[in-house]
């Protein structure tokens, strides 16, 4: 009986960490997909400089992680020192389990190893950092961004994170019922508060505003390349939501990990449509940059619940987020918050959405929950990121200069352009 108990455990032990795993690479390939839109969504000139932060933030946001985000959110210890062999157990609660003789109790463990945690957690580190990148794009200095990736992934998520998903908060989160599945709030509108806080330092592109309140557009250079982005997006998304009921085994865990899927891949779709449909009766066109953003809106307004609603709701909550996010986009431009890829809309007022709609389809949680998460969450990584931000600028700036901003910054920043062939051709 013993044997048989032990087999049960390790195939499940085996399955969970694997399916960990195959999320967290799932969400490590959402980065490709930032730097597809980001670098679609800018100007020729700013391409290489947009994938440099990137590539350097995903980098930053692993290693600052394993240094000590991890510990500060999780107890993991400096440089995962604290980590086990089997998560948050220890050989004699791994042999109390092992003898155990009830089967419900394997089918609601859900163990897994120490260190798949520590990269499904990374990986979500890194999909907040890269929100900011696109919001500060085409003018900010690189080597001022990547300063900044260094505290932010490093304390500033790492500490919200750990008063919301692991219960530590001194504001009782746990015990209001704040509820965010995987991170409307925590992830999406975290990275869009530190963009926030960046942007109104940074001030506008040159040009982007007249002094009679005209607003410039400024296209993209890579419509096809941005569009890329958005499906590896949508793709990743479902280890974003998927990974996150943080275990597979077990029937009714099955459920719900493919009802996330289902619901997941409605709201985006709800959110797409939505926000096409929108833009063309404020717009006369169908606006793609429109598209790719309410496809990714619908996706953050489901994250903080995609496991309850049902597949109407779904898309109801996604399409809503499709509608909020072009209301937001052109409500933002007009009080001249300068986002060239439309980030802080996305994630940040869309996330709040998504962290109200909870209530739509949650009974375990409460307005008051989700307001004091919201609220705690924006003023920590708002009022953190607005000091750093400050700091950086007293010591060595923030923007690069006129000159460089109208060349572009790749070469002055990067010392090469992105389509050599096509800016240099005679």
């Amino acid at each position: 009986m013993e044997s048989n108990l032990n087999h049960i455990f390790e195939l499940q032990y085996a399955m969970d960490t694997f399916y960990f795993l195959i999320c967290g690479a799932l969400v490590m390939w959402m980065a490709a997909g930032f730097a597809m839109l980001e670098a679609g969504l800018v100007r020729a000139k700013n391409t290489t400089e947009i994938l440099t932060k990137n590539v350097a933030l995903f980098a930053i946001a692993c290693t600052m992680y394993l240094v000590c985000g991890y510990d500060i959110m999780y107890g993991g210890g400096l440089f995962l020192s604290g980590i086990t062999t089997v998560s948050g157990m220890d050989d004699a609660a791994v042999a109390a389990v092992l003898t155990a003789s009830n089967d419900a109790g394997f089918a609601d463990m859900g163990e897994y190893a120490g260190a798949s945690d520590f990269f499904f957690q990374v990986v979500f580190v890194a999909t907040a950092m890269s929100i900011v990148s696109g919001a500060v794009a085409e003018r900010m200095k690189l080597w001022a961004f990547l300063i900044f990736a260094v505290v932010m992934t490093g304390f500033i998520y790492p500490m919200e994170g750990a008063w919301t998903w692991n219960g530590d908060s001194v504001f009782g989160l746990y015990e209001l019922n704040y509820s965010d599945y995987a991170g409307s709030g925590i992830v999406h509108m975290a990275g869009a508060a530190a963009a926030l806080a960046g942007v109104i330092l940074l001030g506008a592109r040159k040009g982007k505003y007249g002094a009679n309140g005209q607003i410039k557009a400024f296209p993209g250079a890579n419509l096809p390349l941005a569009t890329l982005g958005m499906f590896i997006l949508w793709m990743g998304w479902f280890g974003f939501n998927g990974g996150s009921t943080l275990k597979l085994g077990g029937i009714g865990v099955a459920n719900e990990v493919a009802n996330v899927f289902l619901n997941t891949n409605a709201a985006a779709s709800g959110g797409l449509i939505a926000a096409l449909l929108v833009a063309r009766i404020m717009f006369g066109k169908a606006d793609l940059t429109m598209a790719l953003n309410g496809a990714l809106a619908g996706l953050v307004a489901i994250t903080a619940d995609p496991a309850s609603p049902s597949p109407l709701l779904a898309t109801i909550v996604g399409a809503l987020g499709g509608v909020i996010v072009v209301f937001s986009i052109v409500f933002l431009d007009k009080i001249r918050i300068d986002d060239p890829v439309g980030a802080i809309s996305v994630h940040g007022v869309v996330g709040i959405w998504g962290i109200f709609a909870v209530l739509l389809s949650n009974d375990g949680a409460t307005f008051m929950g989700q307001l004091v998460g919201t609220l705690t969450i924006f003023v920590w990584v708002f009022g953190t990121s607005l000091i750093v931000w400050g700091i950086i600028k007293a010591i060595m700036g923030l923007r690069v200069s006129d000159e460089i901003e109208y060349e572009g910054v790749d070469v002055a920043e990067c010392g090469m352009e992105a389509y050599p062939e096509f800016l240099s051709a005679k």
